[in-house]
């Protein structure tokens, strides 16, 4: 009888040492899958963590973004800037141009039509301020009196006479519209080339933002919402300097346009008044 009491307890012994053994090998098991969760929870956390230092460290002003920018980004602000800033100085340089051109031939004009002949004419508008449709009535009245000197001033010779005369004349007109017309190249190449240049900068800027995401290993808006605010102000610059540009070209053109039309009006009454002088001189 006590040789089964020691029996039985042996064997209870090792039924307690085989379970306690099993329970280890789980909570083994159930730590070593725990730890991927627990190493990648704590990742997720500190990158967390960065990020939200980050946005409470970093100054997202327009300023701040212009000066911690890349030297290419910096460099495109820059030529856009001075492109802008030029064209808004030419915008003020056309706009006094045109306004004291338009109002020389309004003078201009207001005494020629006074005049009954080319001589009173000529008298009429000697005192006029130097303008480009004064040349053109000098390079024409030089014309009229070399045809004179030849004795080729009659109506005979009228259609030859009229046509050196238009020629001298639009020789003038030509050097005045192209005087009228400086600078409209560069207003159009930077009103069709500056949006390509602050996309260029935009372009480069997201280029870095993304190369800074892989960096961090976060993809975190508070981290790379900076380097794309960066990016779009190239944009920004881009058309900022665009708009003027196309704004001014179109005025210019307009305006040139229009003082041309009167130019070409006042040919063609000078032309009209000498025809009819010749044909008074028969």
């Amino acid at each position: 009888m006590f040789a089964l009491l020691q029996a039985s307890g042996a064997a209870e012994a090792a039924t307690n040492e085989v379970a306690n053994a099993t329970n280890a090998a789980v909570d083994t098991a159930n730590a070593v899958a725990a730890a991927p969760a627990a190493a990648t929870q704590a990742e997720l956390d500190a990158a967390a963590e960065v990020a939200a230092k980050a946005a409470e460290t970093s100054d997202v002003s327009l300023w701040s973004m212009i000066m911690d920018s890349t030297l290419v980004s910096k460099a495109v602000l820059v030529i856009l800037v001075l492109c802008a800033i030029y064209a808004l100085s030419l915008l003020f340089e056309k706009v006094l141009v045109m306004r004291a051109t338009k109002a020389k031939v309004a003078g201009f004009m207001a005494q020629f039509h006074k005049a009954k002949t080319p001589d009173e004419a000529a008298q009429l508008v000697a005192k006029q301020p130097d303008s480009t449709i004064k040349k053109m009535f000098v390079a024409g009245w030089a014309e009229v009196q070399k045809t004179r000197d030849m004795g080729l001033y009659s109506m005979k010779t009228g259609d030859h006479t009229l046509s050196r005369i238009s020629t001298a004349m639009d020789i003038e007109q030509n050097k005045g519209v192209e005087d009228l017309g400086s600078n409209m190249t560069f207003l159009a190449s930077i009103g069709a080339n500056a949006p390509f240049i602050g996309l260029f900068g935009t372009v480069y800027g997201i280029m870095n933002s993304f190369v800074g995401i892989v960096q961090t290993q976060t993809t975190s808006l508070a981290s790379v919402a900076p380097g794309i605010a960066e990016a779009l102000v190239a944009t920004a610059a881009g058309l900022l300097a665009a708009i003027p540009a196309v704004l001014i070209y179109n005025f210019s053109g307009k305006q040139i346009s229009t003082i041309g039309g009167y130019m070409d009006d006042f040919k063609a009454e000078f032309l009209a008044l000498l025809s009819r002088d010749m044909d008074k001189q028969g």
